[in-house]
């Protein structure tokens, strides 16, 4: 197994590709054989001559490219698993909390679907953590965009006319998208202030230069996957109180609060927005799971009464898409490498190995993930 097709993204707003010509030619010098469907890369700055000087083969279209394949490769899920050949690995994001029937297409078609979004978040498989390289990047561009739309300049500047004092930036939520927006913010010169449900991340804010807010929540924690543990509704409530007192002073507030496979909690409602300032900016990260901030839209900016401006933060990591896609790419190149036998030249789906086995839905006809698995 060794013939990869990479697809091209049919949702007009994707800019990425799944793996960048360099990329492919190092693989393919391990023997790997590539298929690229033509402009697969053209939004990201790739065109098909950079593939073919790789050594990849272009196809008009993706249905030309999956006779061939025994590995299909693209970022987005698929509407179907229609058109595969049996036994096929398909590699993507497949939000597989949300997409049972697609699940079920999958083990109906005997395909063996890799979900990227569970590659485990363990030291081995750090080189193939998608999450971590593209929310990183998403981080950095919320800061940028919020910066773009604030009626003031972020760092403090001493001039003949006056003193212009540092913007506040207030970042909730300290993952990898949290603690890059701090590390953005500090270096455009803003006073950060930054919280998270996790106490272990405090050295990780002060460490970039910004003030760890302490809110006692009582106990709490993270999951095996790195992610913060959900909130009870009485604990929300005392964050949301806590966080307040700081909203009302911040020029600009970043939400990055996700729950893996569950509706994102509300955290800065519409009484909190009344009394921030005019021209303050949210960005609201967790808007396409539901939003942290009560208002928020992901197909828009919204303007309150008051002023304050709400910005979704949806996949940003789109709006740099010539480093997002060299970051997945190295993500799913790790993925491909890290699974070739070079003795026999063939990539095996290997399950006694804890990375396939975290990120496996489908094989042999059925949903073989415990956590998806019916009843």
């Amino acid at each position: 197994m060794k013939k990869v097709l990479v697809c091209k993204e049919s949702l007009p707003a994707e800019t990425r590709v799944a793996l960048i010509p360099d990329d492919i030619k190092k693989l393919t010098g391990m023997g790997f054989e590539f298929t690229v469907v033509s402009g697969a890369g053209l939004k990201s700055g790739f065109e098909d001559a950079d593939y073919e000087q790789a050594g990849a083969k272009i196809v008009k279209t993706e249905k030309d490219g999956l006779s061939d394949a025994e590995i299909v490769v693209r970022i987005l899920k698929p509407d179907s698993a229609d058109g595969m050949n049996p036994d096929t690995v398909h590699i993507s994001f497949l939000d597989p909390f949300n997409e049972k029937d697609l699940l079920n297409g999958f083990a109906k078609n005997n395909i063996q679907a890799v979900s990227l979004e569970m590659i485990p978040r363990t030291t081995l498989a750090q080189k193939m953590d998608v999450q971590s390289s593209q929310t990183s990047l998403a981080g950095y561009v919320a800061v940028l965009n919020a910066a773009a739309h604030m009626p003031k300049i972020l760092p403090m500047m001493v001039t003949p006319a006056g003193t212009i004092n540092p913007a506040r930036v207030f970042v909730i939520g300290v993952g990898v998208a949290g603690l890059q927006a701090i590390a953005t913010a500090k270096r455009l010169g803003a006073r950060v202030d930054a919280f998270d449900t996790r106490p272990v991340v405090e050295e990780q804010v002060k460490s970039l230069g910004a003030n760890f807010v302490k809110i006692d929540l009582g106990e709490m924690g993270q999951t095996a996957q790195g992610y913060a543990k959900e909130l009870t509704p009485e604990q929300i409530a005392k964050q949301q109180e806590a966080q307040a007192k700081v909203c009302e002073k911040a020029n600009i507030v970043i939400t990055t609060a996700k729950v893996f496979g569950r509706k994102a909690p509300v955290l800065i409602k519409k009484d909190v927005i009344e009394r921030m300032q005019p021209g303050s900016i949210i960005v609201d990260m967790a808007v396409s799971t539901g939003g942290n901030v009560e208002g928020s839209d992901p197909t828009k900016e919204v303007v309150t009464d008051n002023g304050v401006i709400i910005m979704p933060g949806d996949e940003l990591q789109r709006q740099v898409p010539w480093d997002a896609s060299k970051m997945l790419s190295g993500n799913i190149s790790a993925f491909l490498t890290h699974f070739y036998n070079k003795e026999s030249k063939e990539f095996e789906v290997n399950l006694s190995d804890e990375i396939m086995k975290g990120c496996l839905l489908t094989q042999g006809g059925a949903i073989i993930h415990e956590r998806f698995k019916e009843g």
